[in-house]
Formats: C-alpha cells, sequence, structure tokens
C-alpha cells in the first residue's frame, strides 16, 4: 500500500454524523486541532432521515440533512478540519497510530475517536430504497411519531423488532408484524409481551414481496413462505427492524468488540483497549441509537481525547 503522503494530527475523527461532528466541536475548543474526515457518507444516517423532532433545539423539528450541514458548520467555525475521504486501513500496534484514507494517504495521529456509526439493515427491494423518508423506515423511535393513529408494518424477528412493535402499537391502530419463519428469535418475555399486545397482528412464514405507492407507502405485498401466496395489505408507514450493521471491519485487528462488531469500550468513558483511540455513536451503542445520544458521546470522546493527550504531556 502506497505511502504517498504522511501527516502528523493531534485528534483525527473518523466519521460524521452527530458523534463526530460534537467531538470535532469539543475538541476544536480545545485547541487539540482535529482532523475530521466524512467517510462515505457525510452526515451520517441522519442524511437518510427525512424530519427529526426529537432533538432538543428545535422546536419545529428540522430536517436530518438540514440539521447534519448545521453540525458541520458549527464544527468548521470552531476550527475543526473537515474532510472528504475515506479510512481505508489502520495500524494500531505502535504509537502514533496509522490510519490511511481513500489506501493512499497516510495519518499519523496521537489519539483517534471512531465515529463511523452502524448501517441499518435493508431488504433489498427497489421500492424500499425509493420510498425511503417516505413511509419506509429503520427507526420506529425516530419516526413512529409520523404515523400516529395510522397503521403501520413492521419487518422482524429479535429482540429489536419486538420492542420496536410494542413502541408503535402504544402510537398506532395497528401493527402488522412480518416473521420469514414460524418462530420469533426475540426472548421470550418480548413474544410474550407481543403476542399479549391487542393492535400487534403477527404474520408467520410471511416476508415482504414489494411496498406499495408511488410517492409514499400505502400498502404491503406479502407472501407466504410457504404457499407462495400473496395478498396486499394497506398501510402508511413500513419499519424494517432486521438490525444494524457498525461500521467497525477496518478496526478489527486491533479493537475489542462485541459479536456483532460493535466497538467496546470501558463503561462510563469512551476509551477503547488501545490507549488513545476512542469511540463514541453507533458503532459502540447498540442500545439507544438516537442522534441526541450519539452527540453526547462524541463530546465524551473529544474530552476523554483531551485528557489522554495533556496526561501524555503533547503540546496543542
Amino acid at each position: 500500500m502506497a505511502e504517498t503522503v504522511s501527516e502528523k494530527v493531534h485528534c483525527l475523527i473518523i466519521g460524521s454524523g452527530p458523534a463526530g461532528y460534537t467531538a470535532a466541536v469539543y475538541a476544536a475548543r480545545a485547541n487539540l486541532k482535529p482532523v475530521l474526515y466524512q467517510g462515505i457518507q457525510p452526515g451520517g444516517q441522519l442524511t437518510i432521515t427525512t424530519e427529526v423532532e426529537n432533538y432538543p433545539g428545535y422546536p419545529d423539528g428540522v430536517q436530518g440533512p438540514e440539521m447534519m450541514v448545521h453540525f458541520e458548520k458549527q464544527a468548521t467555525r470552531m476550527g475543526a478540519d473537515i474532510r472528504y475521504g475515506l479510512a481505508t486501513k489502520v495500524d494500531f500496534s505502535g504509537y502514533p497510530h496509522k490510519v490511511w484514507i481513500d489506501e493512499e494517504k497516510l495519518i499519523e495521529a496521537d489519539s483517534v475517536i471512531i465515529a463511523t456509526g452502524a448501517s441499518a439493515k435493508w431488504l433489498g427491494l427497489p421500492s424500499e430504497e425509493r420510498l425511503n423518508g417516505y413511509g419506509v423506515s429503520a427507526c420506529a423511535v425516530c419516526d413512529g411519531f409520523f404515523f400516529r393513529n395510522k397503521e403501520v408494518a413492521i419487518v422482524g424477528a429479535g429482540d429489536t423488532a419486538a420492542e420496536e412493535a410494542l413502541y408503535l402499537s402504544k402510537l398506532c391502530t395497528t401493527v402488522h408484524m412480518l416473521i420469514r419463519s414460524d418462530k420469533m428469535r426475540a426472548s421470550r418475555v418480548m413474544q410474550e409481551r407481543v403476542q399479549q399486545t391487542p393492535n400487534i397482528k403477527v404474520y408467520w412464514n410471511s416476508e415482504t414481496a414489494e411496498i406499495l405507492g408511488e410517492s409514499k407507502v400505502e400498502a404491503m405485498r406479502v407472501r407466504h413462505t410457504k404457499t407462495g401466496e400473496t395478498q396486499d395489505i394497506p398501510v402508511q408507514g413500513f419499519f424494517v427492524a432486521i438490525g444494524h450493521q457498525p461500521n467497525s471491519d477496518i478496526f478489527k485487528s486491533y479493537i475489542n468488540m462485541d459479536e456483532a462488531g460493535y466497538i467496546t469500550t470501558i463503561p462510563g468513558t469512551s476509551k477503547t483497549n488501545v490507549e488513545g483511540v476512542f469511540a463514541a455513536g453507533y458503532v459502540q451503542d447498540k442500545i439507544y441509537r438516537q442522534a441526541v445520544t450519539a452527540a453526547g458521546s462524541g463530546c465524551m470522546a473529544a474530552l476523554d481525547a483531551e485528557r489522554f493527550l495533556s496526561a501524555k504531556g503533547i503540546q496543542h
């Protein structure tokens, strides 16, 4: 791998969602001169979200992409150096830490904040992609409010799907829950809660053949996996809850993770098992997964990085 350019930085931030940008704001204010690479999806998952109504400080709500523009502008105004580019390889075996950008530029960093996020898993239907943000969502807690007193569908069989179905059941008239096999993967207590909730209708051995609607979700076509028969069910919202994939692959050789690939941090901190490497946002959080908690953990990571660099006596 060509090491065509080498640059030395005090604080390198990888990723540009609420966690990355908040880390950049705090690191810049602490005069760490942070360099942030935006990654494959500048702004993170919020750029594929439409209305955000649960982030404090926006009384009228805000569009997800617009909010990320605000985050970026604030980080830039504080003095963060924000760049396009994708981290493609790391070497955390020595110090300073080495990170390659776009497979060619080598950066040596005194501290690294990983804020690469997680990507929602999708079914892979063209109609799902087309209607994403127009009734199709991967986050019931984020978007369920918009479907109050409406009929919705949710796809998934694990604890997350069960939790989201229960959350939606409090807002929506009927929740149609599609499960591919004849059993749920969710814990027994979650299964019982779902089955005891009168307005959750479970469809066993069922999968989504198509999401119907031109400019918004109007119905779903359900295929029975055993018979192949289909039926169209009118719904206004369609939630996919088949899991998330943390964007952590390039760190696997050095950073401790759980079995799903979420980075493990020392409880109450953003510290990883590698000294001087911190993790914030969805890449280390599989429980809350909200913009506001991601931003909070970005703040923690920047403060932890500042204390680490001060303790090491690195001038900035």
